[in-house]
Formats: C-alpha cells, structure tokens, sequence
C-alpha cells in the first residue's frame, strides 16, 4: 500500500501508474481535485485526496485514508514540488515560503504520521529531489535550496530510522515534463533552454517520466532492500558532461 505525492502530473502520475500496474493500493495526492479524480478511476485500487502537502492536517489526513481504506502502509513516494522562480531580489517571502513548504517541508510532514505505520510494516521512504541538490542554475534559489534540503533529510531519516526503515531519493535531471519547461521560463529563450539540456546529456536526449518511475519501482522494492540513505542521480549523465 503506498501513498504518492505530487501524483495529478509529470513524474508523480508515472510513478502511481507503474507501482498500480505491479498491483499496489494507492492514495493518490494532488492540488487538481479533476485530474486526480481522473486519475484514481483509472487506476485499480485507487483513491485521490487533493489539499496542500505543506499543511500538517492535509499529511495526517493521507495516512489516515490509508489505514482506513486499506489497514495497512508499505510505501511513500514523495514527488510535490513547485520552481519558485526569480533571483533572490526579486523573489519574494511568500514564494520562497511556498517552495520550501511544498518542496521539503511537505516531506517532514508527511514522515512524522506516516513513519509509525512504516515502521510495522518494514517500509520505504522513497524522496523525489533532483540534480539542483548538487548543481545550481539561474533564478533557481529556493528550488536548489529545497532540493538540496531533501537530501540531506533523507540521510538523516535512512540514519535515525534504520534498519527498520529503507529512505532514499531519486535526483532526476531534465524529464520532459511541465515542470521542466516552466523551469526554462528562467531563461531568455526557454525552448533553446530545453533543447541545450537535451543536447548536454550524455544520451542526447530528455529524460521521460517512465525512466523515473522504472527506477522509483526498483528502489521500493525488495531488489534494493539493501539501499537506504542514497540519493541516485537519473539524468542521462548531465553531471558528467
């Protein structure tokens, strides 16, 4: 049984549909209450609770959904997640706010209420961050900032947890997704933006959220039970172009 965050688009929807295709029990989490609706009906075992991941009650809520639809909780998959675009001058309180809240509190809250349940259950924590934890560009300083903090918790958690516990993150680079192209709106001229990412990969081409979801699979699984407090990049080698 796994709840999955950020679920309604991108890399979280891949994520949900490849864990429901190896026959998972999802609760499903998004801010679109019609696209997680959507996707839950066409998802066996599925059920879509939309709210905020940086508010506390919204996080206890889902494991609570959980417990009571399904009596149990195996996994978390973690993958909310806003830009926050703009310099440090320019951008402002609440934004910088928001990002943090979204991007590495939501994480915080929802391993406070979920962890009691994984513990039982021998669970995993998996943490969808990104290569901004080790690489920083333009008019990115709350995403890099928040990214980078969820890293970090996700070594402290896989530490203060095991071995009860298996917590890692996945640090994906340039995955065509919506997130990716409103990232590039930081740049003077965004499809030159996507198309340079594209050609600096090792692999010459963008990540898909497939490839991201084929990995989340394998880490929540028991042919990696015994990885935990490892954040693996998936970038096409962009880190080491």
């Amino acid at each position: 049984m796994c709840i999955v965050t950020g679920a309604t688009s991108g890399m979280g929807q891949a994520i949900a549909q490849k864990f429901a295709s190896e026959g998972a029990y999802l609760v499903l989490s998004g801010r679109n209450e019609a696209k997680g609706n959507a996707l839950a009906q066409s998802l066996p075992h599925s059920i879509f609770l939309a709210g905020d991941v940086g508010k506390a009650e919204y996080n206890r809520e889902l494991v609570e959904k959980a417990i009571q639809n399904f009596g149990r909780l195996d996994i978390v998959s973690l993958n909310a997640g806003i830009l926050g675009l703009g310099n440090v001058i320019e951008l402002s309180e609440d934004l910088w706010n928001r990002t943090l809240s979204t991007n590495l509190s939501s994480i915080y809250l929802l391993a406070k209420f979920a962890i009691p349940h994984l513990k039982k259950m021998k669970g995993t924590i998996l943490i969808n961050a990104s290569i901004a934890a080790f690489k920083s560009f333009p008019n990115h300083p709350a995403y890099c900032a928040s990214k980078a903090g969820a890293v970090a918790l996700m070594k402290q958690l896989a530490v203060e947890y095991a071995p009860d516990i298996r917590i890692n993150a996945i640090c994906p680079g340039p995955v065509d997704t919506p997130l990716l192209w409103n990232s590039a709106e930081a740049f003077e001229n965004p499809k030159e933006a996507v198309a340079d990412a594209e050609k600096t990969t090792l692999l010459k081409r963008l990540g898909q959220p497939t490839d991201i979801a084929n990995l989340a699979l394998f880490l929540v699984s028991q042919e990696a039970s015994w990885i935990t407090g490892t954040a693996m990049t998936i970038d096409g080698g962009i880190l080491n172009a």
